[in-house]
Protein backbone atom coordinates (compact mmCIF):
# COMPACT_ATOMS: atom_id res chain seq x y z
CA UNK A 1 0.00 0.00 0.00
CA UNK A 2 1.43 3.48 -0.91
CA UNK A 3 0.37 6.02 1.38
CA UNK A 4 1.57 9.92 0.26
CA UNK A 5 1.10 12.39 3.64
CA UNK A 6 -2.62 13.52 2.49
CA UNK A 7 -3.74 9.72 2.59
CA UNK A 8 -1.73 9.05 5.92
CA UNK A 9 -3.32 11.65 7.27
CA UNK A 10 -7.07 11.34 6.38
CA UNK A 11 -6.60 7.48 7.13
CA UNK A 12 -5.34 8.52 10.54
CA UNK A 13 -8.36 10.62 10.78
CA UNK A 14 -10.54 7.92 10.03
CA UNK A 15 -9.25 5.51 12.29
CA UNK A 16 -9.39 7.71 15.35
CA UNK A 17 -12.80 8.95 14.72
CA UNK A 18 -13.60 4.95 14.79
CA UNK A 19 -11.95 4.39 18.32
CA UNK A 20 -13.19 7.16 20.28
CA UNK A 21 -16.39 8.03 21.69
CA UNK A 22 -17.92 9.17 19.07
CA UNK A 23 -17.69 6.43 17.08
CA UNK A 24 -18.96 4.74 13.48
CA UNK A 25 -21.59 2.91 13.87
CA UNK A 26 -24.30 0.64 12.82
CA UNK A 27 -27.57 0.93 13.41
CA UNK A 28 -29.26 -1.38 16.23
CA UNK A 29 -31.71 -3.12 13.54
CA UNK A 30 -28.41 -3.93 11.15
CA UNK A 31 -26.92 -5.31 14.09
CA UNK A 32 -30.13 -7.57 14.98
CA UNK A 33 -30.42 -8.67 11.48
CA UNK A 34 -27.00 -10.03 11.41
CA UNK A 35 -27.44 -11.74 14.62
CA UNK A 36 -30.77 -13.83 13.46
CA UNK A 37 -28.75 -14.30 10.31
CA UNK A 38 -25.92 -15.98 12.25
CA UNK A 39 -28.82 -18.19 14.22
CA UNK A 40 -30.22 -19.49 10.98
CA UNK A 41 -26.93 -20.30 9.50
CA UNK A 42 -25.86 -22.17 12.32
CA UNK A 43 -29.38 -24.41 11.41
CA UNK A 44 -29.27 -23.92 8.06
CA UNK A 45 -30.91 -27.61 7.18
CA UNK A 46 -33.90 -26.11 9.10
CA UNK A 47 -36.47 -23.93 8.49
CA UNK A 48 -37.24 -21.06 10.59
CA UNK A 49 -40.08 -19.42 12.57
CA UNK A 50 -39.90 -16.03 13.60
CA UNK A 51 -40.95 -16.80 16.74
CA UNK A 52 -38.91 -19.40 17.23
CA UNK A 53 -35.87 -17.01 16.19
CA UNK A 54 -37.08 -13.96 18.09
CA UNK A 55 -36.66 -16.57 21.45
CA UNK A 56 -33.34 -18.12 20.37
CA UNK A 57 -32.20 -14.38 20.39
CA UNK A 58 -33.72 -13.11 22.63
CA UNK A 59 -35.21 -10.16 20.56
CA UNK A 60 -38.59 -9.26 20.99
CA UNK A 61 -40.93 -10.98 17.70
CA UNK A 62 -42.15 -7.43 15.84
CA UNK A 63 -38.16 -6.55 15.58
CA UNK A 64 -37.43 -10.01 14.29
CA UNK A 65 -40.03 -10.16 12.09
CA UNK A 66 -39.59 -6.80 10.60
CA UNK A 67 -35.34 -7.61 10.19
CA UNK A 68 -36.40 -10.92 8.51
CA UNK A 69 -38.77 -9.32 6.02
CA UNK A 70 -36.07 -6.94 4.97
CA UNK A 71 -33.53 -9.82 4.61
CA UNK A 72 -35.93 -11.56 2.71
CA UNK A 73 -36.64 -8.23 0.11
CA UNK A 74 -33.08 -7.82 -0.20
CA UNK A 75 -33.15 -11.80 -1.30
CA UNK A 76 -30.92 -12.68 1.12
CA UNK A 77 -33.59 -15.50 2.89
CA UNK A 78 -36.36 -16.93 1.32
CA UNK A 79 -39.70 -17.77 2.86
CA UNK A 80 -41.93 -20.51 2.79
CA UNK A 81 -45.52 -20.59 4.39
CA UNK A 82 -47.75 -23.52 6.20
CA UNK A 83 -46.73 -25.30 8.83
CA UNK A 84 -42.96 -26.60 7.59
CA UNK A 85 -42.78 -22.78 6.41
CA UNK A 86 -39.60 -20.21 7.84
CA UNK A 87 -37.12 -18.50 6.41
CA UNK A 88 -33.61 -20.12 5.24
CA UNK A 89 -30.77 -18.74 4.17
CA UNK A 90 -30.86 -18.16 -0.16
CA UNK A 91 -27.59 -19.19 -0.57
CA UNK A 92 -24.78 -20.76 1.14
CA UNK A 93 -23.80 -19.06 4.23
CA UNK A 94 -20.56 -18.33 2.66
CA UNK A 95 -21.74 -16.84 0.03
CA UNK A 96 -23.17 -14.42 2.50
CA UNK A 97 -20.78 -10.84 3.35
CA UNK A 98 -21.25 -8.62 6.07
CA UNK A 99 -21.64 -5.94 3.77
CA UNK A 100 -25.04 -7.98 2.26
CA UNK A 101 -26.65 -7.88 5.40
CA UNK A 102 -25.35 -3.94 6.05
CA UNK A 103 -27.30 -2.81 2.22
CA UNK A 104 -30.28 -5.14 3.29
CA UNK A 105 -30.94 -3.26 6.25
CA UNK A 106 -29.46 0.06 5.59
CA UNK A 107 -29.06 0.78 1.56
CA UNK A 108 -24.96 0.63 0.42
CA UNK A 109 -22.35 0.95 2.05
CA UNK A 110 -20.66 4.62 1.61
CA UNK A 111 -19.23 6.79 4.31
CA UNK A 112 -20.35 10.18 2.54
CA UNK A 113 -23.22 10.79 -0.57
CA UNK A 114 -20.12 11.77 -2.87
CA UNK A 115 -18.64 8.14 -2.02
CA UNK A 116 -22.07 6.37 -2.95
CA UNK A 117 -23.06 7.49 -6.24
CA UNK A 118 -21.24 10.67 -8.37
CA UNK A 119 -23.03 14.14 -8.36
CA UNK A 120 -25.04 14.09 -5.56
CA UNK A 121 -22.93 16.49 -3.85
CA UNK A 122 -23.46 20.40 -4.43
CA UNK A 123 -19.95 20.67 -3.15
CA UNK A 124 -18.21 18.59 -5.81
CA UNK A 125 -16.15 21.40 -7.40
CA UNK A 126 -14.64 22.78 -4.31
CA UNK A 127 -14.45 20.23 -2.08
CA UNK A 128 -11.15 18.53 -2.28
CA UNK A 129 -11.82 15.61 -0.91
CA UNK A 130 -14.03 13.42 -2.15
CA UNK A 131 -11.81 11.27 -4.37
CA UNK A 132 -10.04 10.36 -0.85
CA UNK A 133 -13.60 9.85 0.81
CA UNK A 134 -14.14 7.06 -1.97
CA UNK A 135 -11.19 5.80 -1.53
CA UNK A 136 -12.15 5.23 2.27
CA UNK A 137 -15.77 3.66 1.23
CA UNK A 138 -13.95 1.17 -1.23
CA UNK A 139 -11.60 -0.11 1.89
CA UNK A 140 -14.05 -0.32 4.01
CA UNK A 141 -16.68 -2.16 1.10
CA UNK A 142 -14.17 -4.29 0.46
CA UNK A 143 -13.10 -5.33 4.03
CA UNK A 144 -16.76 -5.86 4.67
CA UNK A 145 -17.03 -7.83 1.77
CA UNK A 146 -14.18 -10.13 2.94
CA UNK A 147 -16.22 -10.97 6.03
CA UNK A 148 -19.11 -13.70 5.35
CA UNK A 149 -21.94 -14.94 7.48
CA UNK A 150 -20.14 -18.23 7.95
CA UNK A 151 -17.49 -16.22 9.68
CA UNK A 152 -20.25 -14.46 11.42
CA UNK A 153 -21.83 -17.55 12.78
CA UNK A 154 -18.71 -18.95 14.18
CA UNK A 155 -18.78 -18.51 17.19
CA UNK A 156 -14.87 -18.74 17.55
CA UNK A 157 -13.66 -14.72 17.07
CA UNK A 158 -12.69 -14.37 12.89
CA UNK A 159 -9.13 -14.82 12.07
CA UNK A 160 -8.01 -11.54 10.13
CA UNK A 161 -5.45 -12.85 6.62
CA UNK A 162 -2.42 -11.87 7.19
CA UNK A 163 -3.09 -9.39 4.48
CA UNK A 164 -6.17 -7.45 5.18
CA UNK A 165 -8.24 -6.37 1.83
CA UNK A 166 -7.33 -2.94 2.45
CA UNK A 167 -4.06 -3.51 2.07
CA UNK A 168 -4.24 -4.11 -1.47
CA UNK A 169 -6.31 -0.97 -2.02
CA UNK A 170 -3.75 1.77 -3.21
CA UNK A 171 -4.74 5.28 -1.35
CA UNK A 172 -2.30 7.09 -3.72
CA UNK A 173 -3.24 9.77 -5.79
CA UNK A 174 -0.84 8.55 -8.60
CA UNK A 175 -2.75 5.13 -8.92
CA UNK A 176 -6.32 6.42 -9.09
Amino acid sequence: MVLNPRSYHLISCVLSTLRGVDMLKLSRLTDYAAVVMAQIARHAQVSHAAADLAEAVQLPHPTVSKTLKMLARAGLLVSQRGAQGGYRLARPASQITAADIIAAIEGPVAMTECSQAEGDCELVATCGVADNWQRVSLAMRTLLESVTLAHLADTAPIKLPVQLPIQTISLSAASA
